[in-house]
């Protein structure tokens, strides 16, 4: 990762520090099988303490507070994320309906839709993802672009529903995000037990093929 994204010492050691290594290899143990999403492009949890949201806060207060920071939204998804639209509006059968944020990734030359949930994951969202996804596919997608993905960002993650729905064989990825930075130890201790958790859950994966 740091050669590829020419880190100098002190952003090598501020990535160290927030354990993007860790939170990508968590992602990335789940896209054995999928087509779609590149590893090492994702991560899982995202850092958002920096948007100093207050408790009792909405979906729009969460997305106003990440255009307000928004340099540092795009530093935390990661390098080739440029920002496209906020709030994309869609007509299907003569209804609106609105994306949240869509960005586009340079190095996948593809769109990314990132869909903000202030609650735990729920199968319905889903196929709300999938219907914008097929959405721009059709309308919105240049010449030379791949098919556009997305990126659920909930308060909370439900792993069972996730593993079950395969949601990245579709192009779906799903993660938590935290809105306060844990002690370095229990940041640690949190993460080390999601990745073994990952890597059971794959074993598992490939018992069942």
């Amino acid at each position: 990762m740091a050669c590829e994204n020419s880190f100098g010492v002190r952003e090598l050691r501020k990535q160290i520090e927030k354990k993007v290594y860790e939170r990508t290899e968590k992602v990335d143990i789940h896209l054995y099988d999928s087509n779609f999403i590149k590893k090492g492009v994702f991560k899982d949890p995202y850092l958002l303490d920096f948007l100093e949201l207050k408790d009792g806060y909405l979906e729009n207060d969460l997305e106003s507070a990440i255009l307000k920071e928004l340099e540092l939204f795009i530093l935390e998804l990661g390098n080739g994320f440029t920002f496209v639209e906020r709030q994309k509006r869609m007509i299907i059968d003569g209804d609106d309906h609105n994306l949240d944020l869509l960005f586009y990734h340079r190095k996948l030359k593809r769109l990314v839709v990132i869909e903000l949930k202030i609650d735990k994951f729920r199968a319905k969202y889903k196929g709300q993802m999938e219907l914008y996804l097929k959405w721009l596919d059709k309308y919105e997608k240049q010449e030379g672009e791949q098919t556009p993905i997305g990126l659920i960002l909930c308060a909370e993650t439900s792993r069972e529903q996730i593993e079950l729905l395969e949601m990245q064989k579709d192009g779906i990825m799903v993660a938590e995000y935290w809105t306060d930075l844990p002690p370095k130890e229990i940041l640690e201790a949190k993460l080390h037990e999601a990745l073994i958790e990952a890597r059971e859950q794959l074993e598992r994966k490939k018992i069942r093929e």
